[in-house]
């Protein structure tokens, strides 16, 4: 199983989204394995975007996911990250196709609702800059043979 993290961004918070994405990500079959309601400071936000820190929209990042809370969550499934990508959609919400939580709700491309890890690699990094190891639950859903195979 892969695991991955999602971040519900301030703006889905603030429009009372968070009960309606998370459960995109559970019928489409993930499981939650973590999930909390954070206020991310700065060292948090710096590290989460660090990949882009040289471009001219990394203050405008830092301001934004700093300026009120956001649920981190931790999924795990079958090519989780395949998979939350793809529900999540393109990064602007204008040329997001309808279907995905981007196409659907965002409309914008810095207020896009979500962050989805891009890699297996960077959802491990993610999630434990995200959670602690004490923080994430391991558990089996009765369904699992029949959503996950397993």
């Amino acid at each position: 199983m892969e695991r991955t993290l999602v971040l519900l961004k301030p703006d889905a918070v603030h429009r009372r989204l968070v009960g309606d994405l998370i459960t995109r990500f559970e019928r489409k079959g993930l499981k939650l394995i973590g999930l909390k309601l954070v206020h991310a400071d700065k060292a948090l936000a710096e590290k989460h975007y660090a990949v882009h820190a040289a471009r001219p929209f990394f203050k405008d990042l830092l301001s934004f996911l700093t300026s009120s809370p956001t649920v981190a969550i931790a999924l795990e499934g079958r090519e989780a990250v395949t998979v939350v990508r793809n529900l999540v959609g393109a990064t602007d919400g204008t040329k997001a196709p309808p279907g995905t939580i981007r196409g659907d709700y965002a409309i914008s491309i810095q207020n896009n609702l979500v962050h989805g890890s891009d890699s297996p690699e960077n959802a491990a990094n993610e999630i434990a800059l995200w959670f602690r190891p004490e923080e994430l639950v391991s558990w089996g859903p009765v369904d699992g043979p029949w959503v996950t195979g397993s």
